[in-house]
């Protein structure tokens, strides 16, 4: 897996260089200290995997992300713990806190693997009239997911709301948006993917966003990039 090391101070790049050059499975592709910088070695190299500081000078790895079309897998690392629950909102499959052991690192980069080959596994597409198997806990369903209004991100989990019911499953938003059909499933924003069919109502919003209703009354905002593709979406 290709790899990009993202860190304003050059000890930490080097201790990570010196931790992943004793894995085989990861070719690193090159460092960058600033967001700035680092732009432009994505759009170069398209790396697989980020290992993003959060902060650095200027803006930071969260704005990083928030400019990109495409997120690359994301381990965050950083000195500071108060940043998780926030880098999870982002899909971040793990949040290493400095300084780095090997141990913690590779199990970080495991959950990588298993989430690498499940987005690229030949898995079909889930459309509206495919049927799920849904277990949470000692809970079942068997879910049409035409039933499906809105599948929301729960650190690294994801809620699905039917019916009355929300159970999460241990998966990613990000593994969700792989597996669903994109005609019919919208990646509205960060946290929360919705069903097409079951939006009611759009209005303008902030900024020139958009706000949709949904016909059992949610309320989703949809961010200024899922907006444009929105409209490009839902027009001839």
């Amino acid at each position: 897996m290709k790899a990009l090391i993202i860190d304003d101070t050059r000890l930490a790049r080097q201790e990570l260089q010196f931790l992943l050059e004793k894995r085989s499975d990861i070719e690193i592709l090159g460092e960058a200290e600033n967001v700035d910088e680092a732009l432009e070695k994505i759009s170069e190299l398209n790396p697989e995997l980020l290992l993003l500081d959060i902060q650095m000078p200027g803006k930071d790895g969260f704005e990083l992300l928030e400019t990109l079309d495409e997120v690359p897998h994301v381990i965050f690392t950083t000195a500071y713990s108060e940043f998780a629950m926030k880098a999870f909102e982002y899909n971040a499959l793990d949040y290493l806190k400095k300084p780095i052991t090997e141990e913690r690192l590779d199990k970080a980069l495991e959950r990588v693997k298993i989430s690498h080959e499940e987005k690229n596994s030949d898995k079909k597409v889930l459309g509206e009239s495919s049927q799920v198997f849904v277990k949470d806990g000692d809970k079942c369903w068997f879910v049409n997911l035409k039933e499906v209004r809105v599948f929301e991100i729960w650190d690294n989990y994801t809620r699905i709301y039917f019916k009355d019911q929300k159970p999460m499953i241990p998966k990613t938003l990000q593994y969700m948006e792989s597996r669903l059909d994109p005609e019919v499933f919208f990646r509205a924003n960060r946290q929360q993917i919705i069903n097409l069919k079951w939006v009611d109502k759009i209005e303008p919003w902030f900024s020139g966003t958009i706000r949709l209703y949904l016909k059992d009354g949610t309320e989703v905002e949809v961010s200024r990039r899922q907006t444009s593709r929105f409209k490009e979406l839902m027009s001839f």
